[in-house]
């Protein structure tokens, strides 16, 4: 059975997430009500805190698929590690690479979104955003492992962007996923490695 879920990274379809009583299973939810307006048909709602699902990393995303895919996450690694060692010149070049290596790399464009959302530029960290769900979506590899990305870079989005209450919701659902990751309502370099 092929276990969907609604994304809440999407912000034209989560309005309805800050208008939800805060609740322990504000998750299942809020796919439930996202689900049903936007027309998701086969969505199975699950439990994030029941899934115990490790986020996946850039590293061990390594040998799933092809000798392409490999080659462009070892250069989002590399770009990773140049960001976290304050290069970001050469951390971008990493990213723009791999994204030539390998156009269907999701992780290319989250380390993407996560690079400009350091450097304080929302608004071009939402294309990068929403190509990466889109490219795990395609990959049907939608779940609490890689929701825990997005959920929190759409997050750290709308904090920028002035939208707290909002911000305050996902960042909350974020935290369900992986509280370890989003505490501090940031996501290192060194945590999507």
């Amino acid at each position: 059975m092929r276990r969907r879920s609604c994304w809440i990274w999407d912000v034209r379809r989560c309005d309805a997430v800050a208008r939800l009583p805060r609740i322990g299973l504000l998750i299942p939810l809020a796919c439930l009500v996202l689900g049903i307006g936007s027309g998701c048909s086969g969505l199975n709602l699950y439990d994030m805190r029941s899934v115990e699902e490790q986020p996946l990393t850039a590293s061990a995303a390594l040998g799933q698929t092809d000798s392409r895919r490999d080659a462009s996450l070892r250069l989002v690694i590399a770009g990773l590690d140049d960001d976290a060692m304050g290069r970001p010149d050469r951390a971008i070049a990493s990213y723009q690479r791999a994204v030539r290596v390998d156009a269907t790399n999701p992780f290319a464009y989250l380390a993407l979104a996560r690079h400009h959302l350091e450097a304080g530029g929302s608004n071009e960290a939402g294309p990068f955003l929403d190509q990466a769900r889109a490219l795990f979506e395609s990959e049907q590899r939608l779940g609490p492992a890689v929701d825990v990305w997005g959920v929190g870079l759409r997050a750290w989005i709308d904090r920028e962007d002035g939208r707290d209450d909002l911000a305050d919701e996902r960042f909350e659902i974020a935290r369900e996923l992986s509280p370890e990751i989003w505490a501090d309502e940031r996501l290192s370099a060194d945590e999507l490695r």
